[in-house]
């Protein structure tokens, strides 16, 4: 084991011996510095040492040909210091090798996704379109929080929505709460927190009066889909979100107890919609299929409506409401609610709400009740 003053000129000197497969010289100043010559002419640099336990392990430092000697030797000395205050080099370097790209954190989320979310199509589609292309070939280790945001703010440059970017966000922060939970090397921290971003006002108010309610209705009764007046009917009466109402079995309703059982909703809990005597009427006239478990079926497949938007647009354009979206069926149930006196505790359990903050958007409609009944106490004085 030839101990020597190593240095350049020692270095570009130095062979393996005849006879041998390596050579190594060791430096007399760095204790564990270590030239290594091969028979095949490459020279490398490592810093040999023991760890905590005992094991003899060594540091690739580079080589020689790559890296100056004086390089290589500051390398080994604070590579050292390192071994001297406990630390390993080499296993935080094996660890290194271990930290995954992003991209497979995308796949393990995506396969998480699509058994536990309704939304899947939609998170894949962010991934793919704006997540991958930026950050799929970058280790975890290697996304911080500043590129993030400066990423995000570029993505709002490019005329993004910001409800857009915001989901954008929530997804990509999601893959780092999953890593921290399955405890994915590289996941010590979520880099999308943190971030400043304005507040979103998304909502969007449409409520229809009862005339429109009625013109609506009247379309729906000449459309093409047969079941449109019987979907926008219980819509209307009920409250439930279309596809709730457009996945319903027959089983799911019963007519006894006046309850509608919605297995699934959108807060991942079953609940119970309660039908007025309205909603029980409509439900009495919807046509049977035999062998058809489901309560509103597309008559030609006898299976759930992928969608109803074609005759949607066709009656809010004989009905006069463009612009109306089926969703704001929902709120105007929950207007017709409110402004016939139901407290909004009342209506948000009938909607299904989980909190009572989505029920607040619908306090002004109780004000105009409230308004209303102080109107009317005040003329009843005046008499």
């Amino acid at each position: 084991m030839p101990k020597a003053r190593l240095d350049q000129t020692y270095v570009t000197l130095a062979y393996c011996a005849p006879g041998r497969a390596k050579t190594d010289y060791y430096d007399e100043t760095v204790t564990g510095f270590v030239l290594e010559c091969r028979s095949t002419g490459g020279k490398t640099y490592y810093l040999r040492y023991a760890d905590a336990a005992g094991r003899q392990r060594q540091f690739k430092i580079g080589k020689a040909d790559d890296l100056t000697f004086a390089a290589a030797k500051k390398r080994a000395q604070q590579l050292r210091s390192e071994v001297v205050m406990g630390g390993d080099p080499g296993a935080a370097k094996a660890e290194a090798k271990t930290v995954p790209l992003y991209r497979e954190l995308a796949e393990m989320h995506l396969a998480d996704a699509k058994i536990h979310q309704r939304s899947y199509s939609t998170t894949e589609m962010y991934m793919r379109r704006h997540i991958l292309p930026k950050w799929g070939n970058v280790p975890l280790t290697d996304i911080e929080n500043r590129a993030v945001g400066q990423w995000l703010a570029a993505k709002r440059a490019e005329g993004l929505a910001p409800a857009t970017v915001e989901k954008i966000r929530v997804i990509f922060g999601r893959s780092f709460e999953l890593g921290a939970r399955w405890s994915i090397p590289g996941v010590d921290k979520n880099p999308t927190r943190g971030i400043p971003r304005k507040p979103l006002n998304n909502a969007r108010e449409r409520f229809l009066s009862a005339e429109e309610a009625a013109r609506l209705k009247e379309a729906a009764a000449g459309s093409n889909n047969p079941q449109l007046l019987h979907i926008v009917s219980l819509l209307l009466l009920t409250g439930c979100r279309v596809r709730e109402l457009l996945d319903s079995e027959w089983t799911n309703v019963d007519i006894t107890r006046r309850s509608w059982l919605i297995p699934t909703s959108k807060t991942g809990k079953p609940r119970h919609v309660p039908l007025s005597s309205a909603a029980l009427a409509v439900i009495a006239a919807l046509p049977r299929f035999k062998g058809c478990p489901w309560l509103i079926p597309n008559p030609d497949t006898l299976k759930p409506f992928v969608s109803i938007k074609h005759g949607w647009q066709t009656a809010i354009m004989v009905a006069r409401l463009p612009g109306v979206r089926i969703h704001d069926l929902r709120h105007s149930a929950a207007s017709f609610m409110v402004n016939s006196g139901i407290d909004l505790f009342t209506v948000g359990k009938v909607l299904g709400h989980a909190n009572v903050a989505s029920t607040a958007r619908y306090s002004h409609l109780a004000n105009d009740t409230l308004l209303a009944a102080v109107e009317a106490g005040a003329a009843k004085q005046a008499c």
